[in-house]
């Protein structure tokens, strides 16, 4: 007896903490659905991926609802996907302030990881790393000859691959994805080419590749507490470990990187986003710390968005042989070989494809870093009390029959009209209704969309024009457990065709120097 009211004194307060750590907050509006914490959680032991896990327990009461409450990064949040609420949320960052992990859980892995930067900085700080920042990321003569090589030699790389597996399988295309990204991303806005592409077992592709698969787990995700006792967790130590190799590994590489804009002299290329961030460092407008962090987020989110979107691409239209082959004649008819900003961005269908990739697959699907900073009403309807932090799901968003019809979960290009200028005007239209949300939207959009849109339609036009593919016919679809978007461990099957023209780099005149010239887009 003695023994049991013992462990019951033990338990007991243990208990009583726990329910504390995990009980939804009083003030939350109990007018919501609330999701089981399991859900969050079902990546840990299911082999769901997301897409699954919104269908059986999220799509219904957020579709019913709008909004719901949910559990992620330690806490209760209010996960939203109904246009009007999200529309209030975008518009509204006094009220909904960007706060980042730096701020939420500063004690982690990912928030060593990335730091107080540009994206989900609030206040002075955002101001001041926007206006050092943001000429280098929307700026309009974007060096095109990085994306076109690149692509080219991402598709010799495919073409070779295939080549070395036997017939009738496939190559498991991300690691040749990554490290295109990576290339692409140092040249463009780091002023730094990490070859990549010509070394498979290049250092920082190799680590950026270890961190991915280490660090992003459920487990920590859900309860960060954890990363509070690295001792007690040893993947945890080398979580930390690997996310300080990483941060010293990049800014010796950018700091000791071979000088060329000195000869260069000003043009397209001497605004880069490394130059700004030296700059500002030099006269003293930011600290060492937040030029790291910058030049880390930079990397980061600079080549994941490609990453993730190129994959999501080559399984999709890997599925339809017409696609590819309108894809094909679009570009055929355009009668280069070398294209430049303004020959991709008047392709009609290509356009559509692209923008209906980014619907279906939208590569940051879900996301909670709106912290309400005083009590609100979101849309006039739902009570936020102060403290409280906000996200959405771009997936869900993107496939509701509410805001896309009943066949909004299928891959139908058309349906964002026939011309480049129609196609342009909904994809606004739609950003602001809060139905199209790949790159958030209003005050805090993604800064570099209009060179994430270039990039895509050129890496597009050099792999359609010079393969074409399908998908392994044993690869099983499946996508993350959550946060990001792409199929996981995609098989592609290739088959080169012969065109006419250099495949190599080649020499170009100043107007192939391009620019995108769709304004936000």
């Amino acid at each position: 007896m003695a023994l049991i009211s013992a462990a019951f004194l033990l338990l007991a307060p243990l208990a009583i903490l726990l329910w504390w750590r995990i009980h939804v907050p009083f003030n939350l509006p109990r007018r919501l659905p609330k999701i089981p914490i399991y859900v969050s959680l079902l990546g840990l032991w299911s082999n769901l991926g997301q897409g699954e896990i919104y269908d059986c327990w999220l799509r219904q009461p957020l579709e019913e609802h709008g909004a719901v409450r949910f559990w992620f990064a330690g806490r209760w949040s209010i996960l939203v996907t109904r246009p009007q609420y999200l529309t209030d949320l975008f518009r509204n960052e006094h009220v909904y302030a960007k706060s980042g992990n730096h701020k939420k859980i500063p004690w982690t892995v990912t928030a060593h990881l990335l730091g107080d930067n540009i994206i989900s900085s609030h206040g002075e700080n955002w101001k001041l790393y926007s206006s050092i920042m943001k000429p280098g990321v929307t700026k309009r003569n974007f060096d095109c000859r990085p994306l076109i090589n690149d692509s080219r030699k991402l598709a010799n790389l495919f073409l070779h691959a295939q080549s070395q597996v036997p017939k009738g399988k496939g190559v498991l295309i991300n690691p040749f994805i990554l490290r295109y990204a990576i290339s692409v991303m140092g040249q463009t806005f780091l002023d730094i080419d990490f070859r990549c592409l010509e070394n498979p077992k290049n250092e920082i592709f190799e680590l950026q590749a270890t961190i991915k698969q280490s660090i992003f787990k459920p487990l920590y995700l859900n309860f960060p507490i954890l990363d509070k006792f690295p001792s007690l967790f040893p993947s945890r130590q080398r979580a930390f470990g690997l996310v300080q190799r990483f941060e010293s590994l990049l800014c010796n590489l950018v700091q000791n990187r071979p000088q060329h804009t000195s000869e260069k002299g000003s043009g397209a290329d001497s605004d880069q986003v490394v130059h700004l961030l030296e700059k500002a460092l030099k006269e003293g407008r930011i600290t060492e710390k937040q030029y790291r962090d910058n030049l880390k987020i930079t990397f980061i989110v600079a080549h994941e968005n490609i990453q993730l979107l190129l994959n999501s691409m080559l399984y999709q239209i890997g599925l339809s042989q017409e696609v590819q082959d309108k894809l094909r004649s679009e570009i055929a008819a355009t009668n280069t070989v070398n294209p430049t900003a303004n020959t991709v961005n008047k392709l009609p269908y290509l356009t559509s494809v692209i923008y209906e990739l980014l619907r279906l697959f939208p590569p940051i699907s879900q996301l909670t870093n709106r912290l309400c900073t005083t009590d609100s009403l979101l849309s006039d309807e739902i009570p936020i009390p102060a403290g409280t932090y906000l996200g959405w799901n771009a997936y869900g968003v993107h496939t509701s029959p509410a805001n896309w019809g009943s066949r909004a979960k299928e891959f139908i290009p058309e349906r964002w009209g026939t011309s480049v200028e129609e196609m342009q005007l909904k994809f606004r239209k739609e950003t602001i209704r809060g139905t199209f949300i790949p790159f958030n939207a209003h005050t805090r959009k993604c800064l570099g969309q209009g060179f994430v849109l270039l990039q895509m339609k050129i890496a597009v036009f050099e792999l359609v024009r010079s393969m074409r593919w399908k998908v392994d016919p044993d690869y099983r679809f499946k996508l993350p457990g959550g946060g990001v978007l792409a199929p996981v461990g995609c098989k592609i099957i290739f088959e080169e065709i012969q065109t006419v023209g250099a495949m190599t780099e080649t020499a170009w005149s100043s107007d192939e120097v391009s620019v995108y010239d769709g304004g936000d887009l």
